[in-house]
């Protein structure tokens, strides 16, 4: 939609097709309803990409304070969250409409409920078979994101035309997504489904996470682990630090010597939810003991199990609940100026279908205004 719009009102004639039965499905269910869609501390070292410098270029051609500006212009009032998070105060239909308007200033002729059935290119451009109809254009723009969350429509149409004409895609998998976790895992924290805490989680490459991991019927999820999961491996373990904001070491020395007879399960309560604590306790992670009977070796190995809790997910949830799809168009077939397929002339690829991906919190949106705006412009240099 914000290529469309921005090609329109550069001069081009533009058709937009979408396979909805109403424009913007994903922007409206994002971010609770709200739309988080961009992030103050935008920058390419947020990006997952077998390339991570294919993404420089759009991100400092159009940016976050770009599109933030266009969300002022339309009165549409936003707060930020956390961590740089923007969200619309009211609702995201907010931002949809002002993509609708967008498009309507740039004479965008938008079809809803267009499924393509083939794509053919010859001398002049090329030609699209339609449910119903033929469409032909000099110029065309996949703009048809990954598999993540089929109930939107999500489907692997983008990458079978690239691979049509010739173009590389990587490996597909799931991103921004919840883990399950082994069945005995799962049996003994299930208990705990719907409580939070703060949190750092590391992948095994070393990148770390600092945010809230929340326990559920299925495994773990929140944004510690939304995070994580693009860059965890089937097989690997992810390292938790469940009190990254306590020296539990000193913590307990403290209250040790204030509270001698104090249980330790009343004590650490202090610092992490009872029911975690508990849960802890009956699996045999924490001892059944007051602070003066727990002895150097027995605290040392709680430091560990509670600041370094070593987990081997299952998997994650997959496509249905993941917010991204990771691989994808690969980016050395694009040029990172234009989206323009190297091997196929007039045929570009955008946003979230190509192999680049953000983290969670509005950068997969920022990617997709500012690939769409650096294809827009190579259009519009084009008329």
């Amino acid at each position: 939609m914000f290529c469309a719009a921005m090609a329109g009102q550069a001069g081009r004639r533009v058709l937009l097709l979408d396979n909805g039965k109403k424009p913007g499905r994903k922007i409206l269910m994002s971010g609770g309803g709200r739309c988080n869609f961009t992030n103050l501390y935008v920058e390419p070292a947020a990006y997952l990409s077998q390339n991570p410098h294919f993404c420089k270029s759009a991100l400092a051609r159009y940016t976050q304070w770009d599109f933030i500006d266009m969300v002022g212009k339309h009165g549409i009032a936003w707060h930020e969250k956390t961590l740089g998070q923007l969200f619309c105060d009211d609702s995201a239909e907010h931002i949809v409409a002002m993509l609708v308007a967008e498009c309507e200033k740039g004479n965008v002729t938008t079809r809803l409920r267009s499924e393509i059935l083939s794509v053919t290119q010859d001398d002049a451009g090329y030609t699209l078979q339609l449910n119903g109809d033929v469409v032909a254009a000099d110029k065309l723009v996949i703009a048809s994101g990954g598999l993540s969350m089929p109930g939107l429509g999500a489907s692997p149409f983008g990458y079978k035309v690239a691979e049509q004409f010739g173009l590389k895609v990587l490996p597909t998998r799931a991103g921004l997504v919840p883990f399950t976790l082994h069945k005995p895992m799962l049996e003994q924290f299930q208990v705990l489904s719907g409580v939070s805490v703060p949190s750092t989680i590391t992948a095994q490459d070393g990148t770390l996470f600092r945010e809230s991991l929340l326990f559920t019927h299925r495994g773990l999820s929140g944004p510690a682990v939304l995070q994580i999961s693009s860059y965890w491996q089937a097989g690997e373990f992810v390292s938790i630090n469940l009190l990254p904001d306590v020296d539990l070491a000193d913590f307990l020395d403290v209250q040790r010597v204030e509270h001698p007879n104090q249980s330790l399960k009343n004590t650490l309560a202090m610092q992490l939810p009872k029911r975690l604590v508990e849960c802890l306790q009956q699996l045999g992670q924490i001892p059944d003991v007051t602070l003066k009977q727990l002895n150097v070796r027995e605290q040392q190995t709680l430091v560990e199990t509670l600041t370094n809790w070593r987990v081997q997910p299952n998997g994650t949830e997959g496509y249905r609940t993941a917010e991204v799809t990771l691989g994808g168009v690969d980016t050395n077939e694009l040029s990172s100026r234009t989206m323009e397929a190297k091997k196929a002339p007039g045929l570009y690829f955008i946003g979230e279908v190509m192999d680049v991906t953000g983290w969670l919190g509005g950068y997969n949106f920022q990617w997709a205004w500012s690939s769409a705006w650096a294809c827009a412009q190579a259009l519009a240099d084009n008329t």
